[in-house]
């Protein structure tokens, strides 16, 4: 049943990677507008995270970034296709603009590793793509729930030489070999985090379980630290690359500065482009016990 699941996936990944970008976010558009109009749980996330995450907006703006969230996390689902299926160079070639380069060169300098932190906000895989274009690379990486769909996913994301690592034992301690040999490591940092590496720290003022894996990395290798994402240009014009500085702090002894120190860093650029982060995710849902899980409010953590 896995295999047949795998072969209807990856059929429906090459039909939609043969679209055109302009078409291929025009169709996610819709599906992310239908999704909001109806009553669905995205719809229900996304309201709820917003509501807690940007509690200065007015309900009309939460309201309408509700709604641009979910056409934009569409345009992202009808994306990836691409990504995965067209040619390195066509993907490549979506890329329109790049800011804070400098900033990757200057840490690469230094003779040290770099962690790039690349939240889920506009298209991480096209982010990914490009920065394993240029550099020696290694990225983390959750196996999928098809078994059949991990050889295809590392073949697709490793066309540029990327090496993708499990995110266990084996696979962190080769991500610390290569930040110690001056490789660059690229990391989802928005994650709820799974296993006993957590700590608790606020993200736009709620405190939940966050990652304290990018700490350990850096208290051991000594790493450099940056954010980028790769953001969407209006009306299919491609994309812009941009890194920024991370927030001071995120190597701290102490796992709770270090994890607040990494939320800030997300919050920075989600506040840059926040209709097209992934508000859609349940990033809130692992609170201190005894808190009022926000997307059940009958429960608690």
């Amino acid at each position: 049943m896995s295999k047949l699941k795998y072969f209807l996936i990856a059929g429906l990944l090459r039909i939609v990677g043969s679209m055109p970008l302009g078409m291929a976010q025009k169709l996610g558009r819709l599906v992310g507008l239908i999704a909001w109009v109806l009553p669905t749980k995205s719809r229900k996330v996304t309201d709820t995270n917003i509501a807690i995450c940007l509690p200065e907006l007015s309900e009309d703006e939460q309201h309408r970034l509700s709604r641009e969230s979910m056409a934009q996390t569409g345009m992202t689902l009808l994306e990836i296709p691409l990504m995965w299926e067209w040619p390195v160079e066509k993907c490549l070639g979506l890329i329109k603009e790049t800011r804070g380069l400098e900033l990757v060169d200057q840490s690469l300098a230094s003779g040290k590793g770099l962690i790039l932190l690349a939240p889920h906000l506009g298209n991480w895989e096209l982010a990914g793509l490009f920065f394993s274009s240029r550099y020696k690379m290694a990225a983390l990486y959750s196996p999928p729930h098809l078994p059949e769909f991990e050889d295809y996913m590392i073949r697709v994301r490793g066309r540029l030489g990327s090496e993708l690592v499990r995110g266990d034992r084996r696979g962190l301690t080769r991500l610390m070999a290569i930040l110690k040999e001056g490789g660059v490591a690229g990391i989802l940092p928005d994650q709820s985090p799974r296993g006993k590496t957590n700590a608790f720290a606020p993200f736009f003022g709620m405190e939940v379980k966050t990652m304290t894996l990018v700490g350990k990395l850096i208290q051991k290798t000594d790493a450099n630290v940056l954010v980028t994402y790769a953001e969407r240009l209006p009306d299919g014009e491609g994309f812009r690359i941009l890194v920024t500085e991370a927030e001071p702090g995120m190597g701290d002894d102490n796992p709770a500065v270090a994890a607040t120190a990494l939320n800030q860093s997300v919050e920075k650029v989600v506040r840059l482009s926040p209709e097209q982060y992934q508000w859609e995710y349940k990033r809130l849902r692992h609170r201190p016990p005894g808190e009022i899980n926000p997307y059940n409010p009958d429960r608690v953590c």
